[in-house]
């Protein structure tokens, strides 16, 4: 709609100057591809414009990638990311991989405290 442009440009200016056939339509056909509507990928890029700037091979598709191979399925990658494309935006060396390790050795602490507390 006309209000998500306005939104969209106003939270992010750079908008304007990245390249349509270049930048614009190839992330907004690669997110239909992964399985988002239309009306899914407009309200993506009205909340988080700066999407439309990362590159798809080095930012978007490892990501899904490796959410992938965690064992999502593609239903619920699309369904996360599309009510928070800002998720986009973190870095998966840098914000994703530690925060699942650290999460899951805090799980397995608790798994083995628990197995040595019934011995």
């Amino acid at each position: 709609t006309d209000l998500q442009i306005q939104k969209a440009i106003v939270a992010y200016p750079k908008l304007f100057r990245l390249d349509l056939e270049i930048k614009l339509k190839p992330v907004a056909q690669w997110l239909l591809d992964i399985g988002m509507d239309k009306s899914q990928v407009a309200k993506m890029i009205a909340k988080f414009p700066q999407l439309c700037s990362y590159s798809r091979e080095l930012k978007l598709k490892p990501l899904v990638h490796w959410l992938s191979e965690l064992g999502l399925d593609k239903s619920h990658i699309t369904k996360v990311f599309s009510n928070q494309p800002q998720l986009f935006g973190y870095s998966l060396k840098g914000n994703f991989k530690p925060k699942l390790q650290f999460l899951g050795e805090r799980a397995l602490q608790k798994l083995t405290s628990r197995a040595f507390s019934q011995l």
